[in-house]
């Protein structure tokens, strides 16, 4: 089997990493690729002996033993949150998950001046907050275009003068736009990225295709498509390229076809702090322990099955091979399927960087109302009747043992039948 590329076709929160999961649970992955993001990503794994991670840099494949993780040039790369991160995998059993990750070093460095500047600024913005997750990835990001030649990346670490340097002006530049910073002295940090540097391989482009080439590689991505930098419902989206562009551009450049596309959508569409939700329905009888209220983005948000934007993002995406659609278990007769808004049927992507475009579409959504149809007899033949693309897996539950895959596409091969 080719490799495989995963994306989520809402607002994120779809479950992306339980099928990243079951695809190295029953594939043989080699690597897991995260093409997009950073530390805010929010990928939740439930083992069938309850123990669980929320996946945030290592790749959703990590509690097998083996699967590596690779982080590209397009992660922003935060080795603060990835030492904690490797802490708690550590306190339920995968103790070498630092030694199955490689970074490549042209990836841009997140650090506490970034995360001090983006919470800042979302506290400035006060009514009108972004839904900003607070942890400084769009700040990096916003800071590696104004800076390209001398914005921290990964490399960096290996080099403490230079990266000195590059923090001092970071922080100088924004202390100068913002006041002073809640974020320690650079030498304060300095011994924690150096001692990044010595611990984990920090490798260069030409990796990856090594390992594109060594077995099956899972492209992960994160966040979702509703939310893409370009495409979404500006301003409230992610500094990040959410639809399969970036893992295009990585497969292209090992001289790799195309990976088979597989679309997330949970059956309940949901969002995460502010902006569109037309379906929103405060009223359904719907909790997620895994997405509690924070101080950032807010209240986790439930609303029926948007079919309107979910063909918005499929189509935004460039299409999709299947489906996978996860949460089938919150199935029941209050939820229903809203095929249309009483402005429209179906929305039309617009050339991308038009953010005057996607405002204006922002506010269009915030004004439509969803007009509903029944719960359909079958969720699964719906959806994929819908967006006209097969659903290939299902998920009843958050372990790799309640997902089933439909049709030949995600069939097990026959030695893990046989297994």
């Amino acid at each position: 089997m080719r490799h495989v590329a995963v994306v989520d076709l809402g607002y994120g929160d779809a479950g992306k990493g339980t099928v990243v999961d079951w695809l190295c649970a029953t594939r043989g992955v080699h690597t897991v690729v995260r093409f997009n993001g950073g530390a805010q990503a929010a990928h939740n794994v439930v083992l069938r002996d309850g123990r669980h991670h929320t996946f945030a840099q290592f790749g959703a494949g990590t509690f097998h033993p083996g699967v590596r993780t690779h982080l590209s040039r397009h992660v922003v790369v935060d080795p603060l949150a990835l030492a904690a991160e490797a802490d708690h995998l550590a306190t339920i059993g995968v103790t070498d998950a630092l030694d199955r990750l490689t970074v490549d070093g042209d990836a841009l460095l997140a650090t506490p001046y970034h995360r001090a500047a983006n919470q800042a600024r979302e506290i400035a913005r006060g009514a009108d907050r972004h839904g900003s997750c607070g942890l400084g990835v769009g700040e990096t990001v916003a800071y590696g275009l104004a800076h390209p030649d001398d914005a921290p990346r990964v490399a960096d670490c290996r080099s403490p003068a230079l990266l000195r340097r590059r923090l001092t002006a970071l922080r100088e530049r924004l202390t100068a736009e913002l006041g002073p910073l809640d974020a320690p002295p650079v030498e304060d940090c300095l011994p924690a990225f150096t001692g990044f540097a010595g611990r984990i391989a920090i490798v260069d482009g030409s990796w990856l295709a090594g390992a594109l080439r060594a077995g099956t590689c899972v492209f992960e991505g994160a966040q979702g498509v509703l939310l893409d930098e370009w495409h979404g419902f500006h301003p409230y989206t992610t500094w990040s390229t959410t639809t399969f562009a970036n893992a295009d551009s990585l497969l292209a450049e090992a001289g790799q076809p195309r990976a088979t596309r597989i679309g997330v959508l949970r059956l309940v569409t949901t969002r995460h702090g502010a902006g569109p939700l037309v379906t929103e329905d405060p009223t359904l009888p719907l909790a997620d322990p895994h997405n509690p209220t924070n101080p950032w983005q807010g209240r986790f948000r439930f609303g029926h099955f948007d079919a309107v934007a979910h063909r918005y993002a499929l189509a935004v995406a460039g299409g999709v091979d299947g489906l996978a659609l996860t949460h089938l278990d919150l199935a029941g007769p209050e939820l229903r399927i809203c095929r249309r808004y009483d402005t429209t049927d179906r929305l039309t992507p617009g050339p991308p960087g038009d953010l005057d475009r996607q405002a204006a579409l922002t506010a269009r959504l915030l004004r439509s109302r969803p007009l509903y149809d029944d719960p359909p007899a079958d969720w699964t033949e719906a959806v994929s009747a819908e967006l006209g693309a097969p659903v290939v897996l299902t998920s009843h539950g958050p372990t790799a043992d309640d997902k089933t895959p439909c049709g030949p596409l995600l069939a097990p091969p026959a030695l893990v039948r046989a297994a």
